[in-house]
C-alpha cells in the first residue's frame, strides 16, 4: 500500500514531462496532423485514451508541490508552442502565396486560421487545469485568449496589408461584374473581426477604413462615367449600385459597415452631381415633370431623399414648374381677352377648369411620386398660392371660382351627376384654400347663392349644403353662418308657406301669391323701390301682412319686391304663353295689357319707378330675346322718349317661357368687402389690447395680421384703422413713446 502512493505521487521533471509526454505525444502530433490538410472538426485526432493521459500529465505536473508545480513554466512553453509554430510554419507558408493572387492568399490565410483555431482548441483542452487554476489566480489571459493574441501579434500583423489589398481586390472584382467566392471573404472578414479580441476595432482599422477609402475611390471613377448619361439612366445606375452594396454587407460584410458604406456611394454618386442631375436640359427634374415620368420622379425622391436636404432643389423645382404653368394658363385667359377680343366677364369656365386640372394633376405626382411628403405639399401649395392670387382682367379669380360654383349649383348650368358634382366642389375648395381674399369669394358666393335659392334656380338642396359644409369645414363656422342661416330660412319658410296656404284658401283671389320670409343679417341687402302694385297684389300683401303680425308680432315685415317672381299668363292670338318674370316685370305687362300704348314718362308715373329702374326693365321686355313688349322707336336702347306696347306679333315654340332681367342691385362686391375688413381689423386690434393693455406698434400689427384668417391686409391698412381707433378713443399713444399703445377701457 505504500509502495503504490510512492509509486502514485512520483515527481515528473519538467523537461522529461513536457519532452517525452506533451510535445512528443501531443503537439508534434498535432503539428503533424495540422500540416498534413486535417480539417477543422475532426473528432479523430486524439483517442479518448490518449487525451486523457495527456491531460492527466498536464494535470499531474501542475499539482505537484513547490518546487516540482511546473505551471508557471507550463503557460509559457503553450505560448513558445504556438508562437513557435506560427513564425517557423503558418507565416512563411503564406508568405510564399504573396504574388499568386488575392485569391490563393487568400485561401492559405483562411486554412492557416482554421488550423490555428484547431491547435489553440486542443491544447485548451490538454492544458484546462492551467486555465481553470493558474490563470484565474494570476490574472493572466486564458488560453484560448494567448492563442489568439499569438496569431494577431506573428501573423495578421504581419500580413494584413496583403490580405486587405487581397479583399478589396475581390470586392472590386463583384462591383465590375465578376464572380467571386464570396463564403472565402466572409471567412477573412470574420478573421478580422477576432483579432479585435471581442472588438471591432481591428475590423474598423484594417478593413472598413480601407474599404471605405477604396469604394470613395471606385465610385468617383463611376461617376465621372456614368455623368454623361440622362439623368435617369444615371439614377438607375446609381440605385443599382446602392443596392449591390446593401446586399454585399448582407453576404459577407459587418452590418456596422452598411450605413457608413452606403453614405459613402451617396456622396460620390448622388450629392457632388445633384445640382448637375437636376439641371440636366433635356433629362433633369424640371423635363421629368413636364413628359409626366413618373417612374424617373419616383426613382429621384428615393435617391435624393437618402441625402440630408437632397429634397430641397427638387421640391424648388416642382414649385417652379407649377408656377410656370399656372402662369401660362393665366396668359392664355389674357391673351383671349386681350388678343382674342373675347368678352371679360366673371364667367370663365375654362380658365377655372384648367387651374383644377393643373391642380389635380401635380396633386397626383404628390401623393404618387413624391409619397406625399409635406415638402412637396408646401411646395404644391406655394406655387397655387402665388398663381390664384394673379387676377387677370375685371373680374377677380375669386369671382371666378365663385361663378364656376354657380354654374355647377344651378339649374341649367353644368349637367352633372351627383358624384361629379362632388367631386368638382371638393377640387374647387381646394383652390379656395390658396386664395388670399377668401372673404371675397364668400361674399360672391353668398350673393349667387342667394340668387340661386329666392329664385329656385338651385339643382340641389343636398348640393348646397355640402359645398357650404366643405367652406366649413375649410374656414370655420364664422365664414359660413350667414350661408347656413339662408338655407335655414327655406326650411323654416316652406311650413309657414303651407300655414299661409290654408290662410289663402279662405280668401277670393285671382292671383296664386306665395311669401318667402328672411332673416335680414343673412342675406344680402337689396333694392327695395316703392313700386305701385296691382289691386290684386296689394290685397294678397295685406292679408300676409295681418297673418304674420298675429303670429310674430315682434318683427318688422320690409318688402323686397325686386327679388320677387311670377308667372304670367299672356295671350297673343290664339295663342297662350306663360311667362315667368320677376314682380317688377309682371307689374310693366299688367300695365300694359289691353292694348295700351304708354310713353316711357307715363309708365314710370303709373309703376312708381326711377328712370334708372325703368331703363333695365323694359329692356328685358322690349329689347331680349323674348320681346313681348314693342318699343317705339325700335333700338337695342331704352331712351325716356320712347313709348310702349304690348307685342300683337310675338310667337315662339316654347310654352313657357322665362324672360332674364339685369341685377338692379350693384355687382362690385369690393366696397362692402373692404367695409366688412374694416370692421374685422378693429374687432381685431380691440381683442388684442383688451387682452394685452400695452403693445408696441410693429408687434401688435405682426398679431394682428397673424388674427386675421380670411384676407391678407396691407400694414398701412391696419396702421390706418389703429389710427381710427385712437380717434374713437378704444386706444392712446403712450405719453414716452408714441410707438407703444394704451387701451383705454
Amino acid at each position: 500500500m505504500a509502495n503504490n502512493n510512492q509509486q502514485a505521487q512520483r515527481i515528473i521533471p519538467l523537461e522529461e514531462g513536457w519532452n517525452d509526454e506533451i510535445k512528443k505525444k501531443a503537439i508534434d502530433k498535432l503539428e503533424d496532423m495540422l500540416n498534413g490538410g486535417l480539417k477543422a472538426g475532426n473528432a479523430s485526432m486524439f483517442g479518448p485514451k490518449e487525451y486523457v493521459a495527456i491531460y492527466t500529465t498536464c494535470y499531474d505536473m501542475c499539482t505537484q508541490r513547490s518546487p516540482f508545480n511546473w505551471s508557471r513554466e507550463l503557460y509559457q512553453r503553450h505560448g513558445e508552442t504556438i508562437e513557435r509554430y506560427l513564425t517557423d510554419t503558418v507565416l512563411p507558408g503564406l508568405r510564399d502565396k504573396i504574388g499568386q493572387g488575392g485569391p490563393v492568399l487568400l485561401q492559405e490565410l483562411q486554412q492557416r486560421w482554421i488550423n490555428h483555431q484547431i491547435m489553440n482548441k486542443w491544447l485548451k483542452k490538454f492544458f484546462t487545469y492551467l486555465d481553470r487554476y493558474y490563470v484565474k489566480h494570476h490574472s493572466l489571459p486564458t488560453l484560448a485568449q494567448a492563442g489568439l493574441r499569438s496569431f494577431r501579434t506573428h501573423v495578421y500583423e504581419g500580413m494584413k496589408n496583403e490580405t486587405t489589398t487581397a479583399v478589396l481586390g475581390l470586392i472590386n472584382d463583384e462591383r465590375d461584374g465578376k464572380i467571386v467566392d464570396k463564403t472565402l471573404i466572409k471567412n477573412i472578414i470574420e478573421l478580422y473581426e477576432n483579432m479585435g479580441m471581442g472588438t471591432l476595432e481591428a475590423y474598423v482599422a484594417d478593413v472598413e477604413d480601407p474599404l471605405l477609402l477604396n469604394t470613395r475611390e471606385f465610385y468617383q471613377k463611376k461617376r465621372e462615367d456614368w455623368i454623361n448619361s440622362s439623368t435617369p439612366e444615371y439614377l438607375i445606375k446609381a440605385e443599382v449600385a446602392l443596392e449591390e452594396e446593401i446586399e454585399r454587407v448582407n453576404a459577407y460584410l459587418n452590418s456596422s459597415t452598411e450605413s457608413k458604406l452606403l453614405r459613402v456611394v451617396e456622396e460620390e454618386l448622388l450629392e457632388r452631381v445633384e445640382a448637375d442631375l437636376l439641371e440636366k436640359e433635356s433629362s433633369g427634374c424640371r423635363a421629368l415633370l413636364q413628359n409626366d415620368k413618373s417612374e424617373d420622379l419616383q426613382r429621384m425622391f428615393r435617391l435624393f431623399s437618402r441625402l440630408e436636404n437632397g429634397l430641397d432643389p427638387i421640391a424648388q423645382i416642382f414649385k417652379d414648374v407649377i408656377t410656370d404653368m399656372g402662369e401660362d394658363v393665366i396668359s392664355r385667359r389674357e391673351a383671349r381677352l386681350i388678343d382674342g377680343g373675347e368678352k371679360d366677364k366673371n364667367d370663365d369656365p375654362k380658365f377655372i377648369k384648367s387651374m383644377i386640372e393643373l391642380h389635380e394633376k401635380y396633386m397626383g405626382v404628390v401623393k404618387k411620386d413624391f409619397a406625399g411628403h409635406a415638402l412637396f405639399q408646401k411646395a404644391l401649395k406655394d406655387a397655387f398660392v402665388e398663381v390664384m392670387n394673379k387676377n387677370v382682367g375685371l373680374y377677380t379669380n375669386a369671382e371666378l371660382m365663385s361663378t364656376y360654383c354657380d354654374r355647377i349649383l344651378k339649374s341649367g348650368g353644368e349637367k352633372l351627376g351627383e358624384s361629379e358634382v362632388e367631386e368638382n366642389l371638393d377640387r374647387i375648395v381646394q383652390l379656395f384654400s390658396y386664395l388670399a381674399d377668401k372673404d371675397l369669394f364668400a361674399e360672391i358666393y353668398r350673393n349667387q347663392l342667394a340668387k340661386r335659392l329666392l329664385n329656385q334656380r338651385s339643382t340641389s338642396d343636398d348640393s348646397e349644403k355640402l359645398m357650404i359644409a366643405k367652406l366649413k369645414v375649410q374656414c370655420g363656422t364664422q365664414f359660413t353662418s350667414k350661408m347656413e342661416g339662408m338655407l335655414a330660412d327655406l326650411a323654416v319658410g316652406s311650413q309657414q308657406r303651407q300655414e299661409f296656404e290654408q290662410r289663402m284658401r279662405q280668401v277670393n283671389s285671382k292671383i296664386d301669391f306665395t311669401v318667402q320670409v328672411l332673416t335680414t343679417g343673412f342675406w344680402p341687402s337689396y333694392k327695395s323701390p316703392e313700386v305701385t302694385l296691382t289691386e290684386e297684389m296689394t290685397k294678397c300683401m295685406n292679408i300676409f301682412k295681418e297673418w304674420h303680425d298675429q303670429k310674430h308680432q315682434k318683427r318688422k315685415l320690409t318688402w323686397v319686391l325686386t327679388q320677387g317672381s311670377a308667372t304670367v299668363r299672356a295671350t297673343v292670338g290664339k295663342k297662350t304663353y306663360d311667362l315667368q318674370v320677376t314682380t317688377l316685370q309682371a307689374i310693366a305687362l299688367d300695365a300694359l295689357s289691353g292694348g295700351q300704348t304708354l310713353s316711357f314718362e307715363e309708365l314710370s308715373q303709373r309703376l312708381n319707378l326711377e328712370d334708372e329702374i325703368m331703363k333695365p326693365l323694359m329692356h328685358s321686355l322690349s329689347c331680349g330675346k323674348f320681346r313681348v313688349i314693342t318699343k317705339t322707336p325700335a333700338s337695342n336702347k331704352i331712351n325716356v322718349t320712347d313709348s310702349f306696347c304690348a307685342n300683337p306679333k310675338f310667337s315662339a315654340n316654347l310654352r313657357k317661357i322665362r324672360i332674364p332681367m339685369a341685377s338692379l342691385d350693384s355687382t362690385s362686391f369690393t366696397k362692402k368687402v373692404e367695409e366688412d375688413r374694416s370692421a374685422a381689423i378693429e374687432a381685431s386690434i380691440v381683442r388684442i389690447m383688451k387682452a394685452r393693455k400695452t403693445l408696441q406698434h410693429q408687434q401688435l400689427i405682426s398679431e394682428v395680421l397673424a388674427q386675421l384668417s380670411f384676407f391678407n391686409p396691407e400694414p398701412r391698412v391696419v396702421k390706418k384703422r389703429i389710427e381710427a381707433l385712437i380717434d374713437r378713443e378704444y386706444l392712446e399713444r403712450s405719453a414716452d413713446n408714441s410707438s407703444i399703445y394704451n387701451y383705454l377701457a
